[in-house]
Parts: structure tokens; sequence; C-alpha cells
């Protein structure tokens, strides 16, 4: 699977750039999930938008990267990290995965990174070097289970 990155700060992104990403989060979290949520939490404007492409321009895999202190005291943060469902199974997960933590350290230093993991991606994140802490919790009616990465 070939994948074109690209990572940009909220004011970077193109009014398309940003269309595409709210697009496919609600494609996925809202409408595929059934689980209607504020998508629009006032933290995008804070974050590097890290954006993967196919060959021909399609966004297929977004993460957003937070620095410390935005979503956890102490912590930079990876959130609404999504693929297309037409690229699922293809490895473009474990992809974005590698990529966002390579540019998590490269923003932000070696600084500690704690995830809020849907519970069933656990082994997942695990296979990234985040442990989980504390029990599993229900976030928008979907069990999670927070993860933290020491760098």
């Amino acid at each position: 699977m070939k994948i074109s990155f690209s990572c940009l700060p909220f004011d970077d992104l193109t009014l398309q750039e940003l269309y595409d990403i709210m697009s496919l989060r609600q494609e996925v979290f809202i409408v595929e999930q059934n689980c209607p949520y504020l998508d629009a939490d006032g933290k995008d404007q804070h974050a590097w938008h890290l954006s993967g492409t196919n060959s021909a321009g399609q966004l297929i895999a977004y993460a957003r990267l937070l620095p410390k202190g935005v979503s956890y005291t102490g912590y930079a943060s990876i959130g609404r990290v999504v693929t297309a469902p037409s690229v699922r199974r293809s490895g473009a997960g474990r992809l974005l995965m590698q990529e966002t933590i390579r540019i998590c350290l490269q923003l932000f230093g070696p600084v500690p990174l704690k995830i809020s993991a849907q519970e069933y991606l656990r082994e997942f994140y695990a296979s990234f070097g985040f442990d989980p802490i504390g029990e599993t919790y229900l976030e928008d009616g979907i069990p999670h289970i927070a993860m933290i990465r020491d760098e």
C-alpha cells in the first residue's frame, strides 16, 4: 500500500483538505459507528493534521496530533485516528500509526503520548508501544481504554 502523508497545522489546511478530513471523520465515527457526538470539539485549531492520500489524491487515512496539555495534562496525544473503509485490512492503519508516532516525536520531542483507544483496538495500539491504564470506560457509548506510550 502506497500512502503519501502530509502534516499541517490547522491554519495551513486548505478548505478542501479540511472538508475531506471532516467528511472522513464523520463517515466513520458518526455514520458507520452510529455515534452522534460533536466532532468539532475546539481542539482542531490547536492540532497538527496528518493526512494520508492514495495515488489519486483521495484522503484514505488521517490522525489528529495534539501538543502536550491540549487533551491531557502532561501528555501529547493522538486522536481521530481513522482509515477509509475502502483500505481497511490493507496495512494502511499500521502505516498511519507509524507515521503518526514519527511525526509526534519530530513535533513534540520525547514526551509521553496518551490516547483514548476503542477497546477492540487495544492490541493494535499495544503493538506500537501503548500500554493500557485504568479500566475500560464508555465514551459516546463505545467501550474505550486509556493508553500511554512513554518515550
